[in-house]
């Protein structure tokens, strides 16, 4: 009897709950970064530095997680990371400061999913078959989208009526609810005979990937090649031959990364174990599907960065506001994710995916429209309801066609290259609409501040000289109230403040246009996903 046959829901209910938890961890950070700041009594590059290293932690160990489960058996390895998670999350939950979180959260936690991940994706594969496991990955999907637009509004809700530790608090007690159900899950022994783990593989990988995914992740706040707040050591900047330090960050692990390569294809020469058989690369499905996956969480991740600044920064929301205007998207991702398996079994996953990318690419150029100083709520809200739709029908089909494209002996590995191509895509995706949006925001307002006719040259080329080395994002008010501060006169100080506005929305406005172009760009990434063949009938289809 098949595996779709024998296995019922409970067991995607337990995958999507483990799911829902991953992927909202961050996304609650993000919006409770004051609450954190004041309650550990540090600073907001702090914490922002705790969420820089668990996405670094999380994706650099996400190739040897999945290999880890062909050595100790997937649901073992999905077990054990859940507990890991559980304590950095109880760990976290009880911080007394910043370095209690750094411990918790980044490196304990970031362990943890690193091992659950790729975990979750290969317990899929492995329990369901056919239209059932198109359907059980459209709920992963789903879940996954829902968990990062409700991600604001739970988050929200806690730090303004609560707190921050709830969330962490409340992840635990999910764990382990989790780990009480996780026996109903379909039995998955180690791979036999048990492969030997690649050490050098492993480091290789890990440290390209960290270096590469730390240098951007950095990128909008060091710059991408022109030095912005360049990072210093003993008060001394580092601006390695005059630029920034970001590619040089992202070269070394691009060299890390090919030794990596090389390295594994001689130990595949020489028939030893592996980490990664980069022979699976050359799967058209597979290749297609990363890549395409990649370029959607690119283009998720960018709309996710846009979105809140707008709400919170320009219309001054606060982060339990800005989850209920945002929640109109996780209700139609979640139903478009549920229905794209229907979809493609009569127009193809390649048509459903195709279809997501023009429904975001329409969605963004609306989105653009609704950005003012006075919010359209409906226009905001159906702009939003149908980037849910793009992205649900995306996130319905990606999944199943990456793990049906490998046969059993490589599900595992499989949901690791899934899991690195999404960490890469979010990283790629936050970098570089930041950066658009800071670039723009700066270039508007300097264009703005020195054609000003009620600013006198001075401070124009004051206001021009700071500008220049990049300037943050803050609510018109506080600008106004910083100018003020420089002893600048009510009028001029009006007057800065006003072109810094009209320079904000400018930039916001280019920023989402940035993700309507990459949604579009996405589409020939989509050549060679599955036609109307489903899934299972493509799979080891090799170039």
């Amino acid at each position: 009897m098949s595996a779709s046959r024998e296995a019922g829901w409970l067991p995607i209910g337990v995958l999507a709950a483990a799911q829902f938890v991953m992927v909202l961890d961050s996304s609650v950070m993000n919006v409770s970064i004051s609450q954190i700041v004041a309650d550990l009594d540090t600073t907001i590059q702090g914490v922002q530095l705790a969420i820089t290293a668990y996405t670094l932690v999380m994706a650099s160990l996400m190739l040897f997680g999945a290999r880890l489960g062909d050595v100790l058996g997937r649901d073992r390895c999905f077990a054990i990371g859940l507990a890991i998670y559980g304590l950095g999350s109880l760990t976290t939950a009880l911080s007394p400061s910043l370095t209690v979180l750094l411990i918790g959260w980044s490196l304990v936690e970031g362990i943890g999913a690193a091992l659950v991940m790729p975990a979750i994706v290969a317990l899929v594969a492995s329990t369901y078959s056919g239209p059932r496991r198109a359907t059980a990955f459209g709920i992963i999907g789903g879940v996954a989208g829902a968990a990062i637009a409700a991600g604001p509004l739970i988050g929200g809700w806690c730090t303004t009526e609560l707190s921050w530790r709830y969330v962490f608090a409340g992840e635990t007690v999910i764990v382990i609810g989790i780990l009480l159900l996780r026996r109903r899950l379909t039995p998955s022994p180690a791979t036999e005979p048990k492969p030997r783990l690649d050490v050098v593989g492993v480091l290789l990988s890990s440290g390209g990937l960290a270096l590469a995914v730390f240098g951007i992740l950095k990128s909008s706040t060091w710059g991408w090649i022109e030095p912005l707040a360049a990072p210093e050591i003993d008060g001394r900047e580092i601006t390695p031959l005059g630029f920034s330090v970001v590619p040089f960050l992202i070269l070394g692990g691009g060299i890390l990364l090919y030794a990596f390569a090389r390295w594994e294809e001689r130990r595949t020469r020489g028939g030893a174990d592996t980490l990664v058989d980069l022979a699976l690369l050359r799967i058209k499905p597979l290749r297609a599907g990363l890549s395409t996956l990649c370029m959607q969480q690119l283009v998720l991740l960018g709309a996710f960065f846009v979105l809140p600044v707008y709400l919170q920064v320009v219309l001054g929301l606060d982060a339990f506001e800005t989850g209920k205007r945002l929640f109109p998207m996780s209700v139609t991702m979640l139903i478009a994710a549920l229905a794209g398996p229907r979809l493609a079994a009569g127009l193809a996953p390649k048509r459903v995916a195709q279809l997501g990318l023009l429904a975001l690419v329409v969605a963004a150029v609306l989105l653009v429209d609704t950005i003012d100083v006075e919010l359209d709520g409906a226009a905001f809200a159906f702009a939003l309801a149908l980037f849910g739709v793009g992205a649900g029908l995306m996130l319905s089909q990606l999944g199943n066609i990456i793990m049906s494209s490998v046969g059993e002996d490589h599900i595992n590995i499989a949901g690791g290259l899934q899991g690195t191509a999404q960490n890469l895509g979010a990283s790629l995706g936050t970098a570089f609409i930041g950066s658009v949006l800071i670039a723009a925001l700066s270039s508007g307002f300097v264009e703005r501040v020195t054609a000003n006719p009620d600013l006198p040259q001075a401070v124009q080329q004051r206001a021009a000289a700071v500008a220049q080395k990049g300037i943050p994002l803050a609510p018109v008010a506080e600008v106004e109230a910083a100018v003020r501060g420089a002893d600048l006169p009510a009028a001029q100080a009006r007057a800065v403040a006003r072109d810094y506005g009209d320079a904000q929305l400018d930039g916001l406005r280019r920023a989402l246009g940035a993700v309507a172009l990459l949604a579009f760009l996405a589409l020939p990434f989509t050549r060679n996903l599955p036609g109307r063949a489903p899934p299972d009938d493509v799979l080891m289809s090799r170039e």
